[in-house]
Order: C-alpha cells, then structure tokens, then sequence
C-alpha cells in the first residue's frame, strides 16, 4: 500500500492512524532481528503521535496526505530527545535538543515517526555494513546488501515496515538503496530541501531526499518537505513547484536523453537490457528518444571523490585522532581525505563549474536522461570485488558510477525499479533532469511507473 493508497483508507474511515502505526511498529519489531534496519524505534512516541493525528482528523483538522502516516528517517536527522547517532561510535549517546528542518516539516505535514534507520557508518559508504551497529540485510535477500549508505531507510521500506524512509545523498546513498531494494529514491535539486540539522558528511555534496513505496509518495514527501529555510546557506529560493503528477500523466513531450557513452558500459547484460526496455516503453507512451554523447563522466566522478574526501576529513577533523572510534574503511577514507592538496580540493571545486556548464548544454536538447542507477543488482555482504565483462572491480567504485557524479552537478534524479534479474534481485533505472527541473523527473518516472508496473513488486523472502 502506498501513502496514497493508505490516505484514502484513512479518510475513508477504513482504518486510523493508531492502526497504521500499530501495524508497522509490530512489523518492525518482527523483522529487526533479520533486516537491522533500525538503529533507534519510537515506539512510546509514534503511539502518542498517532492518537494526537486521529483526534484532529476527527475534529476536521486534515494536515494532507501525510497525516498519521508511519514514516521512519535515517539516522543523521536530529530528532529533539532522541538519540541521533549517525551510525557511529562518536555519537552513540548524542541526544539533540532540536529538530532538522526535515523532521519539523514532516511533523507539520502530519507524518508519524517511528524511528531512525540504520545505515554505513558516519554516512560515508555504499553497503550498510556497519561494524558498530550491524549490517543492514535486504529485503530480498538476507545474504545481500541493502545499499548505502542509507540502507536502513530502503531496507525499511522495501519490506513494508514504513511508507516513506528519509535518506541523504552525497555519492548516490538514496539511488543505490533504492536500486538494491526495488524502491523509489529520490535526489532532489541542491538546495531545494533544507540540511538543518542532520549531521554533515561533506560541505557542498550532501542532499536530503525521501525513499518510498512510489514515485507519487516520493513527489508528496517532496512538497511536504521543500522550500527555503534562512538556517542552511545552501538552502535555494527558488519557489516549490506542485510535484504530484497527475495520474497517466502524458510523455508525448518529453525528449528523453539515452547515452551513447558512459552509462551502458561495464554494465551487467541484465541490467542493461531491464533499462532499455524502460526507453521502449518511454517511446511507446510518446516520448522522443534522443541519443546522446554525455560529458566526461569518469572525469566528474573523480571531482565528486577529491570534494568528499577533503570535505568529509574537514568535517571530521576534530575526531580524527580517536582512531578506535573508527571502522577501518570509514577511517582509511578520512585519513585519505586529510592528505588532499588544498591545489587539489580548489581545482575539483574549480572543474566542477565547468561541469554543470557542459551539463546544462545537454539539457538544451533533453528533459531527461535515462541510465541504470547501479551496474549490478545487489552484492553480497562482505563481497568487496565484482567481476563484470571478464573484468574485476571494487565494489565501492562500481556501485557509484553511474551516480556519484549527478551530486557534482546539482541535478535531480531519481531511481526506480524496472525488473528483476535471474536471481530475483531489483534493477534499478535512474533519470536525471535539469536543476530545479524535479516536476518534469516526478511526472516522467511516474508514467514509466504506471506503464512498467514493477511498485508493485514486493521481496518474497518475507
């Protein structure tokens, strides 16, 4: 069931907000000893919330469609008097007397909150294994990596204990989730929703975006939660569009870039063939195909690495000599970061201006641009090396290739599933779109949703 879906069932007096909330803390509980999805669950919390939402449904106070849904958020979001780890050992017992921006929006809207996902250590990594708190397992498959580093978040929603999970985005940390475990995630415009209050990985690269059970509930989160706050300097003014789309909503306008280069290499056949199956149904709903050679994105990625490393060591530089509070690939990042050249770091922020140049001259021929979110489906824990073409990669780069560097670009994107491969595992198709173009990214992935059908997969595992 979607946010929706269970809106309606709630206005329709079919069910309540205590009952929602009920259902997925049960759920929660059930499945914590199998998926680790949640570090911290609220249950006294979201139980009072829930009763407070009913009462004002009942006396014609109605906050919108979130109102007395269960949602969960990652656990960098500040939540006031409760415990906000970052999946780390440095802030294990750190209790903040605030609310991020995120969170105070998401209680205006009405949602319930019932309790901060798990995810890789201090944000900074792509499979939720985290040696303090345990892996995060996918819905899936158990044996799998649920992605990162918000995997609690897409674990959660993917097994259908929240209708909604918060994620952040610095390299891909919503998207790769979200193609692991078959959900919708979304990356939002830079700047379009406000980082207040959520415990920073890096500077200029990190987003807050929703992962969700559809493209409609992600674009629902995304009115709920956008617009300008005066406490984030990155924070735009660019005013919040409408970004429901319509149902059957049209693509007989839409140019939808395919790349020649880049995206379709060092692909698993699979993979592939699931994601240009998703421009086939594009062109059969109306859309153009537009072929198209993209800027040198290996060249961005490397920008997107030398800014996070430099960045996420200045952010952590103050606990860098508390090595045992560290795992060794989250520390061996950070120590790596602490070497990069001031030269080096300038330049990459440098180039970077120069890339969203060479991007906004593709958005002159294209509305979007269709590519494979991740090369592969989900690995498995503990698998560090993949081989794809007879080749061997790690694991890291591969999983963030296609994704690192739409963060250096300020663009939204979005990853939705569009199959399964052999071994029962989501695909996941990622779109990009113009910067503050997330209305026209909402309504085209959501006609390829209705047309593909595949929201409507749920793991058998369970």
């Amino acid at each position: 069931m979607t946010v929706q879906e269970a809106a309606a069932q709630i206005r329709a007096r079919k069910t309540n907000s205590r009952e929602l909330v009920a259902e997925s803390l049960q759920s929660i509980h059930r499945l914590q000893p199998r998926l680790n999805a949640f570090i911290t669950v609220m249950d006294e919390q979201a139980q009072r919330r829930a009763e407070a939402m009913d009462r004002e449904l009942e006396s014609g106070y109605d906050r919108g469609p979130l109102h007395g849904i269960p949602v969960a958020v990652k656990d960098v979001f500040c939540t006031r008097g409760v415990r906000t780890t970052c999946g780390s050992l440095l802030f294990k017992d750190h209790i903040p007397d605030i609310d991020a921006a995120v969170v105070e929006r998401l209680e205006q809207a009405g949602a319930v909150i019932t309790g901060k996902t798990s995810l890789h250590e201090l944000a900074y990594g792509i499979t939720s294994n985290n040696p303090h708190f345990g892996a995060v397992h996918n819905p899936w498959a158990p044996d799998r990596v649920a992605g990162g580093s918000s995997g609690g978040s897409g674990s959660a929603v993917a097994a259908g204990l929240v209708f909604m999970a918060m994620g952040s985005d610095t390299g891909g940390s919503i998207r790769i989730p979200a193609s692991f475990c078959g959900t919708v995630g979304l990356k939002p415009t830079t700047g379009r929703v406000s980082r207040y209050g959520v415990l920073p990985l890096d500077f200029t690269l990190d987003h807050m975006g929703p992962l969700t059970r559809s493209v409609r509930d992600a674009a629902l989160t995304l009115e709920a939660i956008a617009g300008h706050d005066p406490r984030d300097d990155s924070s735009s003014r660019v005013p919040v569009a409408a970004y429901v789309p319509a149902q059957q909503a049209p693509l007989n306008s839409l140019r939808l870039g395919v790349p020649e280069n880049f995206y379709f290499e060092r692909v698993d056949p699979e993979v592939e063939r699931s994601v240009r199956n998703v421009a086939e149904v594009a062109a059969r709903l109306g859309a153009r195909l537009i072929s198209v050679r993209v800027p040198d994105i290996d060249a961005i990625n490397t920008l997107g690495r030398v800014i996070l490393l430099a960045e996420a060591a200045a952010v952590l530089h103050n606990h860098l000599k508390k090595k045992d509070r560290f795992g060794t690939d989250v520390l061996a990042l950070l120590e790596q970061g602490a070497m990069i050249p001031a030269a080096d770091y300038i330049n990459a922020q440098r180039l970077r201006r120069l890339a969203v140049a060479d991007f906004n001259r593709l958005w002159d021929q294209v509305d979007c641009l269709l590519t494979p979110t991740t090369p592969t489906t989900a690995p498995r824990l503990g698998q560090e090396r993949i081989r794809l073409e007879g080749e061997e990669f790690d694991v890291r780069l591969l999983s963030t290739r296609f994704v690192r560097g739409v963060n250096v670009i300020t663009a939204p994107a979005l990853s939705l599933p569009c199959g399964l491969d052999s071994g029962g595992l989501p695909i996941g198709a990622q779109l990009l779109a113009r910067p503050f173009g997330d209305a026209v990214l909402l309504q085209a992935a959501a006609a390829l949703e209705d047309a593909l059908g595949c929201h409507d997969m749920v793991p058998q595992s369970l």
